[in-house]
This record gives structure tokens, sequence and C-alpha cells, in this order.
């Protein structure tokens, strides 16, 4: 990255966060909440930068499945916002082509109970629900990265590095730890050397409903199916509607390339958006689907191309250097047919916090940054390979030719549904554990105890080895149609 202007200050501080998202503000509030950013000094020694002059909610809102909630349970806020939203445990996915309708539970394989369930919330109230618990000054607004770098910490002793990050002000920062969560364009994974995020094929049109009267709506996902189509509502409170629209409307590949014309009109404006899905791509909805994108607030409606980290790069690619590393969409981008982008991310920042707070013996930032990517690596990649084969797969997969588009149709309504799908459901039920590793245990009185050492401290983290088997076969689909879509 270039630099920036006159140098005006140098802040030295224990952790910088760029970016004040869902993985920017969890991370924050890990890194303090397990006391790895308490040492420094400043605002508890941990910094945000976030470019825009407030929080943004672009998105309206997300669906927090089990493993988000178990992380914000880490973090200490998801008492704050499980009164506010009523768990929905259903589905309802129906082909329009077909007329066929299938209904299917969010619990997996297994029956679920308890008050960590499936839920939708408004994206400012979780960005919000975080940002309240850091201290006053602990976010920076209106700060933009124009360089970033590392150098040796204590004038070259202990081999240590620090990173330092410039801002357009000229302020210097330098930092024990850096984490890029700064989204799918990352400055920070650029600097870092991980691949570009390819384009799914893919665009997803969002937005907010609000009936100010109440709109009746039963406590549900309803998707409906059709070719090259995918849309879905669901109720966050007894006044709003969230909903979708996922559509063939860019091509496959690198993103690069140009978005479809009409596309690349609307994109930026909510009249033409909202135009465009009741007169053209959802023209063939059912009314009460048009009825709740018409009700949509215009702040609230985007069109975004869908985009992805290939699952190899994520396990292979350089996600850390020295004490610099990226957590959330700046790690693993994905598209969101499994509702995970959010989640994931807060996983992310209390497995980061955890690696950092390591009890070993005089742990550096960079042990401890290359710990989390190694922990996290194998479960990144299956959760986006498993989201873009449920998006490739309910879409019918229109791209592909006749005879084989045809057969993945097939695959999704009698196989998917009722087979796959309760496989995928399960990972959404991962919990990443508490922020804190438990004390190592003592030393086995004989060599009978190694093992049950070794064992209990396996479960601190996540068993993503259970997943290697999966993410390969999965590869083999992910690669086959990539090869055939570009």
């Amino acid at each position: 990255m270039g630099g920036g202007g006159e140098t005006k200050d140098v802040i030295d501080v224990e952790a910088v966060v760029v970016g004040a998202g869902i993985a920017g503000l969890a991370t924050a509030l890990a890194l303090r909440r397990a006391g790895v950013a308490a040492r420094g000094g400043g605002a508890g020694g941990v910094v945000v930068l976030e470019r825009h002059a407030e929080l943004r909610a672009t998105g309206a809102a997300l669906t927090v499945f089990p493993n988000g909630w178990f992380a914000l349970r880490a973090l200490g806020v998801a008492h704050k916002l499980t009164p506010r939203y009523e768990p929905y445990e259903t589905s309802v996915v129906t082909n329009l082509e077909s007329g066929a309708t299938q209904v299917f539970r969010f619990g997996g394989h297994k029956s679920r109970s308890g008050e960590v369930r499936v839920r939708p919330v408004h994206r400012r109230a979780l960005l919000e629900a975080m940002a309240e618990e850091l201290p006053p000054g602990t976010i920076r607004f209106s700060s933009r990265l124009v360089s970033i770098g590392t150098e040796p910490a204590g004038g070259g002793g202990g081999g240590e590095e620090l990173a330092v990050v410039g801002l357009d002000d000229g302020t210097v920062i330098r930092s024990r730890v850096l984490v890029g969560c700064d989204g799918v364009h990352s400055a920070v994974a650029r600097w870092l050397g991980m691949p570009e995020p390819a384009s799914s094929g893919r665009s997803c049109v969002r937005g907010l409903a609000v009936y100010p009267g109440g709109h009746g709506v039963r406590k549900e996902l309803r998707q409906f199916l059709s070719h090259g189509l995918r849309a879905g509502m669901v109720p966050i409170s007894d006044t709003d509607i969230y909903w979708f629209v996922v559509n063939n409307t860019v091509p496959a590949g690198k993103p690069a390339q140009m978005p479809r014309i009409k596309f690349r009109e609307a994109a930026g404006d909510p009249e033409k958006i909202l135009r465009e899905v009741t007169d053209n791509l959802g023209r063939h909805l059912p009314e009460e689907f048009l009825d709740v994108a018409r009700h949509s607030e215009p702040d609230n409606l985007t069109w975004a191309p869908l985009l992805y980290r290939a699952p190899w790069a994520i396990l292979t690619g350089r996600a850390a250097r020295g004490p610099v590393t990226v957590a959330g969409d700046a790690f693993h981008p994905m598209t969101p047919d499994m509702a995970q982008g959010g989640c994931a991310a807060l996983e992310d920042a209390v497995v980061l916090a955890r690696a950092l707070s390591s009890r070993s013996p005089s742990p550096s930032p960079a042990d401890g940054v290359a710990a989390y990517v190694a922990e996290r690596r194998g479960r990144a990649a299956w959760i986006v390979a498993g989201a873009y084969l449920s998006g490739y797969v309910q879409q019918g997969s229109t791209s592909a030719p006749g005879v084989r588009a045809f057969a993945v149709k097939l695959f999704r309504d009698w196989i998917f549904y009722r087979f796959v799908f309760p496989l995928l459901a399960d990972t959404m039920w991962f919990d990443c554990g508490d922020l804190v590793a438990p004390a190592p245990p003592p030393p086995p009185r004989d060599g009978g105890g190694e093992e049950e050492a070794a064992d209990k401290k396996s479960h601190v983290g996540p068993d993503h080895l259970y997943h290697r088997d999966t993410i390969s076969r999965v590869y083999n689909v992910l690669n086959k149609s990539e090869v055939d879509e570009m």
C-alpha cells in the first residue's frame, strides 16, 4: 500500500483491528474480554480503525445460527439480543416450477433444545450490542488505512515484530497484533498475499420491509425456487421482514470481470433495484413476496455480487505473517447460502483471542496468530465449500449444460433437502468454546496419563478434522463446476 500524508503522531497500542463490522467489533471485544488487549495504553490497548464516519449496517439483517450464539455467549453479549428476537426452526421451500413444497428443520440430524436457537437479528442491533461493550474512543471513525508494514520490536532484540499501520491523516500506529477485519476486498489480506475472491456467478438483492401496523407473517423462513433464482423472506420482528433474491446476473470467474449492464446500472439506485425485482427478476414470484419487497425501506436495499475465496486458497493461502492476520470476510469470504458469514466471523474472534491468551510458556503474538490460523483453516474451508455447494444446488445450476442442470435439479429436489442439508445443518451447531483456554492439567504421575492430557488439550478448539473427508469430496464438485462455468 502507498504512503499517506506527513506523519502527525505515533501511537503504540497492544492490538489494532481494521474494520468495525461484525468481525472487527467481535475481535476487539474478544481481545479485551480475554485480557489480550488490556496491557497496552489508549482504549484498553485495542484500537479499531473504521474508514466510515459511523457504524454501518449494510445488509439490514442476518440470521444467527447456534454456532454464532455460542460465540456471542463467550463474548458476553448474547443475553442482550436473545430476548429481542424470537427463534424459528423451519424453512418452507416451494419450487415454483413444479409447485412442490418441502419443509425442513435447522436441527440437522439431532434433536436440539435450549436457549441456543436460530434467530434473525437486525445487523445494526448486533453491531451496537458489541460496540457498547467497548470503552469510548476504541473505535476511530473516518480512519483510512494507507500503509501496512512490520518492524523489529524493542530495537531489534528477541526476534519479535511489531505491526505498523499508517493512516491518511499522517498518524502511525504500532501494535503487537494487527487483525484485518476489513471485508471481502481486504487491504490486509492483499498485503498478506492471499488470492483475490472470485465471483460465484450470482448476485443478491437484500432488503428490509417495514409494516408499522404489523405484518402477521408466520415465524419461519420461506423460500421460492425457480430457474436461476432463489428468493426468501423471514420475519425479524412483528413489524420487520428481511428478504432476499439471489439471481444469476453476474459472470462467474475473476472479480475483475464486469457485471452485466442491468446489474451495473441498478446496483446503486434503490428505486431501480426495487423495480428490477418486482418487474423483472421476481415478476413470477408469489404476490405475498412482492408485497414484502414493496414495503422495503430504500436505505436498506442493496444489490451486490456474491464473492468467495476458494476452499483450497483458505487451506494453503498465507493468512498470517508475523503478528498480522485476518478474520471474517477478509479471511474466508463466502456466499450467503448457509447464512454463515457473520457466524463464522464471531467464531474467528473467540478462537483468535483464545490463541493469543494461551497459557503456554512465553507465547509471542506471532505464535498466537499462527495457532489461530491453523485452528481455523479447516473449518473455514468446509463452511465456504458447503455454502457454495448449497447455493449451486439450490439455484438449479442454470449455467450448466441441459442434462447436467436437469440432474442437479433432481438432486436438489429429491436428495439435497432430505439428506445433504441436515449434514450441513450439523455444522451450524458447532461450539467454538470459551475465550480463555483452561489451565493445563497437572503432569501425569505415571505414563498412562499422557493420552488423557492430550485428549483434554485437543478438546479446547474445534475438531475440524471431522470435516476433512467431506471437504475433499466437495472440492471435486466445486472444481468441476468452476471449470465448466468459466
